[in-house]
């Protein structure tokens, strides 16, 4: 290969590379709008009214159904299409073009086990994005100005929810439908988890959707569904589980066992630290003592604490990630997605890596724990006094 062939390869790669980047940048500056159209498709009931006709509609059945601007609908269509949320079989009209549900498209349906439709709402809505236009305020000012939320609306996320019905209703639904999500998850991939425990209680379990899924794949635990008196008082009634109102940072009911669903990553290290020794003081029983039976020894399974929060690596490595599949690029970038989430929206809450992790745990008088995979965005931690 002479110099010349060598120039003409690099120079082509160069040239690519910068095609690349425009459409990237491209893509950053719309970036918006794949949210703020799915947010539109579940308002306007697409996948719901797709779902009643069968799984598939035409564009005008869709029309006539949903009672808005076929040409308008058409255009949100082709869009979602185009991002592979819906799939599309073409006519000789735009009317009788054919739209049919997709494994994505029905996780914007706004009932279901497997729905995230109220996720992507709560989210999208005004007050959620509201934050994210004082982040590089806050993180220029080294930390000394407002955080973003409290920026943008004088008071934290938690005393904000308190005194918004409203947005605590959303809340809880978003939270609802991420606890759907991770107990299927969670119970599916990891079931020798809840083994021998009798009690268990969901710190922050909101309207107690998770413990109320776990206690009837698994009827023999009894549920203790923990959460501040406002947000209790509002739960629906789960068979085998009680509601208990109260203070996380205060006291937490005694059980065998306490349970947090991405809970701890709202807090910073120093109040992780407070939560965790309160979990701790809920199971520091003497029941992990051996007992005796008919003359045997019955060997009672430790106390514990489980966490549910995603983990991320401690060495991150881009290029790594490339080379190692879409589904664990995937995950890492929804990982790094959610910790960004916790900066925009709360007052030093993070995603944490294993170091980090071991960190928090050690301080709160934890003597070992481990974490294990799921097939979800979470692992399991298990943490043992």
């Amino acid at each position: 290969m002479g110099k010349g062939e060598g120039s003409t390869k690099a120079d082509n790669k160069k040239e690519l590379e910068e095609a690349n980047a425009v459409m990237q940048a491209w893509k950053y500056a719309l970036g918006f709008t794949e949210l703020a159209v799915l947010k539109c498709a579940i308002e306007l009931g697409v996948a719901d009214e797709i779902e009643t006709q069968g799984g598939a509609a035409t564009l005008s059945q869709l029309s006539a159904a949903l009672n808005c601007s076929y040409t308008s609908l058409y255009r949100i269509m082709r869009f979602l299409v185009h991002n592979r949320v819906f799939k599309a079989k073409a006519a000789a009209t735009q009317e009788a073009t054919t739209y049919l549900q997709t494994a994505l498209s029905r996780r914007l349906l706004k009932g279901g086990e497997k729905s995230m439709a109220s996720l992507i709402l709560f989210e999208s809505t005004p007050i959620m994005l509201a934050p994210w236009h004082g982040l590089s305020a806050w993180v220029s000012s080294n930390k000394a100005a407002p955080p973003p939320f409290e920026a943008a609306h004088g008071q934290d996320i938690w005393a904000y929810t308190a005194q918004n019905p409203e947005h605590s209703r959303l809340l809880d639904e978003a939270m609802a439908c991420d606890a759907r999500l991770a107990a299927a998850a969670v119970i599916g991939s990891c079931p020798e988890v809840f083994e021998g425990i009798e009690v268990m209680v969901d710190v922050g379990g909101g309207n107690g959707t998770f413990v109320g899924m776990m206690v009837k794949v698994l009827p023999q635990i009894k549920g203790i569904n923990f959460d501040l008196p406002h947000v209790v008082s509002i739960g629906p009634h789960w068979n085998g589980v009680e509601h208990a109102g109260g203070n996380m940072f205060e006291s937490i009911p005694k059980a065998d066992a306490t349970f947090l669903l991405k809970v701890l990553h709202d807090w910073s290290d120093s109040e992780c630290i407070q939560i965790l020794k309160k979990c701790k003081e809920a199971i520091a029983e003497d029941n992990n003592d051996d007992s005796i039976s008919d003359g045997k020894q019955i060997k009672k399974k430790r106390k514990k604490v489980v966490i549910v929060e995603a983990v991320i690596d401690d060495d991150y490595d881009d290029e790594e990630q490339d080379e190692q599949g879409s589904q664990l690029q995937s995950w890492t970038g929804v990982r790094l997605g959610l910790d960004m989430v916790m900066m925009a929206h709360t007052n030093g809450g993070k995603e944490r890596t294993r170091t980090e992790w071991a960190h928090v745990l050690n301080e709160a008088g934890f003597s070992s724990f481990s974490i294990k995979p799921t097939s979800a965005v979470q692992s399991i931690i298990e943490a043992f006094p």
